[in-house]
């Protein structure tokens, strides 16, 4: 589709879409998310061909193998999906709601706020338990400022994971491009993993995912810093922070979203971090700041994230008139 007219309408629809009506828990209970139908044929492949019996170097390409079943499975029924439903009337309007279902604007959003709710209704231990939906990190490791740091880094990543990246590849690629993201992106947060099970069966997954979020985790960076006003924060100190620490961040993609929010918050993020099966020694993202995060942050990130979702549609909409 590359950017036309009528794709970045579809864009445009889809991110409303996703804001009003997210995934409906009663949908979804019954039917399972197709991003689960996604999961469930990398746990297929994973089980099938990352033997422990395999050298590392069998695993790597039964790794590569995988991945690219995924994609181009994922590819292809975006591709029919898309071709029949252009044949309906109201089509742009049926393909933005399919579309929205892999967006994760409103649910990133919910599961966040459910970390600062946890901590007025239930204190700390309540909020151990809901950040540990959203991170891979040990809870029971985490104090009051753990906590809020890690739902506010979730917050940021995911925004650009979750939220930017699947917009782009749309607006890009069409459905086609969205759902083929969606399986990279979940093939990387389940084996994409520098352990001794994936470190080679996940390498293809992992690599793949840095590719294709490079563009994305960057334009998040930009309207996080854009943002950053509406957070107390401002543009030139959250851009400064991107541009001197984004690329101290083990991941290629992640610090840069992470380091804008740290900059336009005002605080100290990543750093080292206690998962369950090792410790990522990471330097600080804003490492100046010395203030610890509380809860209220994480309302002011929740405001921050909302602002930049609007100015991402806003663009969209912008260039909708250009094209």
């Amino acid at each position: 589709m590359l950017i036309s007219g009528s794709g970045l309408f579809i864009v445009i629809a889809a991110l409303a879409f996703d804001a009003l009506i997210g995934d409906p828990d009663w949908l979804w209970r019954r039917r399972g998310h197709p991003v689960a139908l996604i999961g469930a044929l990398i746990e297929y492949l994973d089980r099938r061909l990352n033997r422990e019996d395999r050298s590392p170097q069998q695993r790597m390409s039964a790794g590569i193998a995988s991945t690219a079943i995924m994609v181009v499975m994922a590819g292809s029924v975006g591709a029919l999906i898309q071709a029949a439903v252009q044949q309906l009337p109201a089509d742009n309007i049926i393909l933005a709601l399919i579309a929205s279902i892999f967006i994760a604007q409103r649910s990133l959003y919910q599961h966040v706020a459910e970390v600062r709710s946890a901590f007025a209704e239930g204190g700390l231990t309540e909020a151990r338990d809901a950040v540990a939906m959203i991170v891979g990190r040990d809870p029971e490791q985490l104090d009051e400022a753990g906590v809020c740091r890690a739902a506010i880094e979730s917050c940021a990543e995911n925004f650009s994971d979750g939220v930017v990246a699947p917009v782009f590849w749309l607006a890009l690629l069409g459905l086609p491009g969205l759902i083929a993201y969606k399986a990279i992106n979940t093939a990387d947060s389940m084996i994409g993993h520098r352990t001794d099970r994936y470190a080679s069966f996940g390498w293809a997954a992992a690599r793949l995912d840095d590719l294709v979020n490079l563009v994305p985790a960057r334009l998040s960076a930009l309207l996080l810093a854009v943002a950053a006003p509406i957070a107390g924060g401002s543009v030139g100190t959250s851009l400064g922070v991107v541009r001197r620490d984004a690329s101290k961040h083990r991941s290629p993609n992640a610090g840069w979203p992470e380091s804008a929010m740290a900059g336009a918050l005002g605080l100290a993020l990543a750093g080292p971090r206690r998962y369950a099966e090792h410790v990522v020694e990471d330097p600080f993202l804003n490492a100046e700041a010395t203030r610890q995060a509380v809860p209220d942050d994480i309302g002011r990130a929740l405001d921050l994230y909302t602002a930049a979702c609007v100015i991402e549609a806003a663009g969209y909409a912008a260039l909708a008139l250009v094209v």
